[in-house]
Protein backbone atom coordinates (compact mmCIF):
# COMPACT_ATOMS: atom_id res chain seq x y z
CA UNK A 1 0.00 0.00 0.00
CA UNK A 2 1.26 3.27 -1.09
CA UNK A 3 1.14 5.86 1.23
CA UNK A 4 -1.39 7.79 -1.21
CA UNK A 5 -3.38 4.96 -0.36
CA UNK A 6 -3.84 5.57 3.51
CA UNK A 7 -5.33 9.14 2.95
CA UNK A 8 -8.43 9.82 0.87
CA UNK A 9 -8.77 11.24 -2.39
CA UNK A 10 -10.09 14.45 -0.86
CA UNK A 11 -7.23 14.81 1.57
CA UNK A 12 -4.92 14.50 -1.46
CA UNK A 13 -5.92 17.18 -3.37
CA UNK A 14 -6.50 19.30 -0.43
CA UNK A 15 -2.52 18.72 0.16
CA UNK A 16 -1.67 18.91 -3.42
CA UNK A 17 -3.51 22.33 -3.56
CA UNK A 18 -1.59 23.77 -0.50
CA UNK A 19 2.01 22.55 -1.56
CA UNK A 20 1.57 24.18 -5.38
CA UNK A 21 -0.28 27.25 -4.52
CA UNK A 22 1.95 28.02 -1.80
CA UNK A 23 4.97 27.43 -4.40
CA UNK A 24 3.99 28.86 -7.46
CA UNK A 25 1.00 31.07 -6.86
CA UNK A 26 -2.98 31.16 -6.75
CA UNK A 27 -2.50 31.87 -10.93
CA UNK A 28 0.22 29.95 -11.40
CA UNK A 29 -1.52 26.41 -10.47
CA UNK A 30 -4.46 24.53 -12.72
CA UNK A 31 -6.77 22.39 -11.75
CA UNK A 32 -4.86 19.68 -13.89
CA UNK A 33 -1.66 19.97 -12.26
CA UNK A 34 -3.57 19.98 -8.25
CA UNK A 35 -5.39 16.35 -9.49
CA UNK A 36 -1.81 15.08 -11.22
CA UNK A 37 0.01 15.53 -8.46
CA UNK A 38 -2.03 14.30 -6.11
CA UNK A 39 -2.26 11.42 -8.10
CA UNK A 40 -5.89 11.88 -9.29
CA UNK A 41 -7.98 13.37 -12.22
CA UNK A 42 -9.41 16.47 -12.90
CA UNK A 43 -13.02 14.81 -13.61
CA UNK A 44 -12.26 13.82 -9.51
CA UNK A 45 -10.83 17.39 -8.25
CA UNK A 46 -14.22 18.86 -9.63
CA UNK A 47 -16.65 15.93 -8.41
CA UNK A 48 -15.27 17.22 -4.91
CA UNK A 49 -14.89 20.66 -4.97
CA UNK A 50 -16.47 22.08 -7.72
CA UNK A 51 -13.48 24.99 -8.58
CA UNK A 52 -10.08 25.59 -7.82
CA UNK A 53 -11.21 28.03 -5.13
CA UNK A 54 -13.68 25.41 -3.41
CA UNK A 55 -10.95 23.35 -2.92
CA UNK A 56 -8.46 25.91 -1.20
CA UNK A 57 -11.05 27.48 0.80
CA UNK A 58 -11.62 23.23 1.84
CA UNK A 59 -8.09 22.64 2.64
CA UNK A 60 -7.87 25.85 5.13
CA UNK A 61 -11.21 24.45 7.04
CA UNK A 62 -9.63 20.97 7.00
CA UNK A 63 -6.09 21.62 8.03
CA UNK A 64 -6.47 24.78 10.39
CA UNK A 65 -6.71 24.93 13.67
CA UNK A 66 -10.53 25.28 15.38
CA UNK A 67 -10.65 21.39 16.00
CA UNK A 68 -7.71 20.57 17.97
CA UNK A 69 -7.70 23.80 20.08
CA UNK A 70 -11.21 22.01 21.06
CA UNK A 71 -10.14 19.32 21.93
CA UNK A 72 -7.63 20.69 24.13
CA UNK A 73 -10.05 22.97 26.01
CA UNK A 74 -12.48 20.16 26.63
CA UNK A 75 -9.92 16.93 27.30
CA UNK A 76 -6.44 18.75 28.51
CA UNK A 77 -6.29 21.72 30.87
CA UNK A 78 -5.80 21.45 34.50
CA UNK A 79 -7.26 24.81 35.57
CA UNK A 80 -3.99 26.49 36.44
CA UNK A 81 -3.41 29.68 34.71
CA UNK A 82 0.23 28.97 33.74
CA UNK A 83 0.43 25.95 32.74
CA UNK A 84 -2.65 26.07 30.58
CA UNK A 85 -1.49 29.53 29.17
CA UNK A 86 1.55 27.09 27.93
CA UNK A 87 -0.44 24.49 26.74
CA UNK A 88 -2.34 26.59 24.26
CA UNK A 89 0.93 28.45 23.01
CA UNK A 90 2.34 25.49 22.42
CA UNK A 91 -0.57 23.83 20.71
CA UNK A 92 -1.08 27.14 18.68
CA UNK A 93 2.74 27.73 17.72
CA UNK A 94 2.65 23.69 16.69
CA UNK A 95 -0.33 24.03 14.73
CA UNK A 96 0.41 27.31 13.21
CA UNK A 97 3.63 26.20 11.77
CA UNK A 98 2.45 22.36 10.76
CA UNK A 99 0.03 25.12 8.47
CA UNK A 100 2.94 27.64 7.56
CA UNK A 101 1.94 27.21 3.88
CA UNK A 102 -1.65 27.72 4.37
CA UNK A 103 -0.88 30.90 5.87
CA UNK A 104 1.21 32.41 3.27
CA UNK A 105 -0.80 31.93 1.01
CA UNK A 106 -4.03 33.93 2.89
CA UNK A 107 -1.15 36.34 3.36
CA UNK A 108 -0.28 36.43 -0.85
CA UNK A 109 -3.66 35.66 -2.15
CA UNK A 110 -5.77 37.92 -0.94
CA UNK A 111 -6.09 40.09 -3.46
CA UNK A 112 -6.67 36.55 -5.84
CA UNK A 113 -9.19 34.94 -3.57
CA UNK A 114 -11.92 37.97 -3.25
CA UNK A 115 -13.94 37.16 0.15
CA UNK A 116 -10.85 34.18 1.24
CA UNK A 117 -9.40 36.21 4.20
CA UNK A 118 -12.75 37.08 5.34
CA UNK A 119 -13.62 32.77 5.44
CA UNK A 120 -10.19 32.34 6.65
CA UNK A 121 -10.76 34.39 10.16
CA UNK A 122 -13.42 32.34 11.40
CA UNK A 123 -10.65 30.22 12.78
CA UNK A 124 -8.79 32.88 14.76
CA UNK A 125 -12.19 34.22 15.97
CA UNK A 126 -13.06 30.77 16.82
CA UNK A 127 -9.99 30.60 18.99
CA UNK A 128 -10.78 34.02 20.11
CA UNK A 129 -14.22 32.82 21.65
CA UNK A 130 -12.79 29.69 23.13
CA UNK A 131 -10.22 31.83 25.24
CA UNK A 132 -12.81 34.33 26.23
CA UNK A 133 -14.66 31.71 27.86
CA UNK A 134 -11.38 30.17 29.35
CA UNK A 135 -10.87 33.38 31.13
CA UNK A 136 -14.33 33.93 31.98
CA UNK A 137 -14.25 30.39 33.96
CA UNK A 138 -11.26 31.00 35.54
CA UNK A 139 -12.57 34.63 37.13
CA UNK A 140 -15.07 32.56 38.36
CA UNK A 141 -12.84 30.24 40.16
CA UNK A 142 -11.06 33.16 41.51
CA UNK A 143 -7.77 32.07 39.54
CA UNK A 144 -7.64 35.03 37.07
CA UNK A 145 -8.17 38.64 38.39
CA UNK A 146 -11.32 40.37 37.52
CA UNK A 147 -10.81 42.10 33.77
CA UNK A 148 -12.07 41.70 30.57
CA UNK A 149 -12.00 38.21 29.44
CA UNK A 150 -12.45 39.39 25.87
CA UNK A 151 -9.98 41.67 25.48
CA UNK A 152 -7.54 39.09 27.83
CA UNK A 153 -8.26 36.67 24.81
CA UNK A 154 -7.57 38.84 22.14
CA UNK A 155 -4.21 40.27 23.92
CA UNK A 156 -3.14 36.38 24.33
CA UNK A 157 -4.09 35.54 20.64
CA UNK A 158 -2.57 38.58 19.15
CA UNK A 159 0.66 38.04 21.32
CA UNK A 160 0.87 34.63 19.90
CA UNK A 161 -0.02 35.00 16.11
CA UNK A 162 2.57 37.92 16.32
CA UNK A 163 5.62 35.58 17.49
CA UNK A 164 4.41 33.27 15.14
CA UNK A 165 4.60 36.33 12.36
CA UNK A 166 8.03 36.87 13.20
CA UNK A 167 9.31 33.35 12.87
CA UNK A 168 7.06 33.22 9.35
CA UNK A 169 9.87 33.57 6.92
CA UNK A 170 12.54 30.88 7.63
CA UNK A 171 15.67 33.09 9.55
CA UNK A 172 12.60 35.15 11.21
CA UNK A 173 14.13 38.89 12.46
CA UNK A 174 15.27 38.06 15.71
CA UNK A 175 17.43 34.31 15.04
CA UNK A 176 19.29 34.45 18.22
CA UNK A 177 15.49 34.06 20.15
CA UNK A 178 14.39 30.19 20.20
CA UNK A 179 10.49 29.57 20.13
CA UNK A 180 10.06 28.02 22.97
CA UNK A 181 12.24 30.95 25.27
CA UNK A 182 9.86 33.58 24.10
CA UNK A 183 6.75 31.65 24.13
CA UNK A 184 7.55 30.49 28.15
CA UNK A 185 8.90 34.40 28.74
CA UNK A 186 5.68 35.67 27.37
CA UNK A 187 3.20 33.17 28.92
CA UNK A 188 5.14 34.02 32.27
CA UNK A 189 4.50 37.12 32.00
CA UNK A 190 0.76 36.84 31.05
CA UNK A 191 0.32 34.80 33.79
CA UNK A 192 1.69 36.67 36.55
CA UNK A 193 0.54 39.65 35.41
CA UNK A 194 -3.58 37.82 35.77
CA UNK A 195 -2.80 35.82 38.91
CA UNK A 196 -4.55 37.14 41.80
Amino acid sequence: MSSNDKISSSDRLLLAAIDLVAERGYNGVTTQEIATAAGLSEKTLFRHFGSKQNLLASAFDRFHYTEEMKQLFSEKLVWELHADLLLISRMYHDIMNRNRKMIMISIKEDRNLPGFRTRTQKHPQQLMEILTNYFTVMSEKGKLLPTNPKLQAFTFLMLNFGIFMNNLEAEGNFPDITLNEVVEESVGIFARALTP
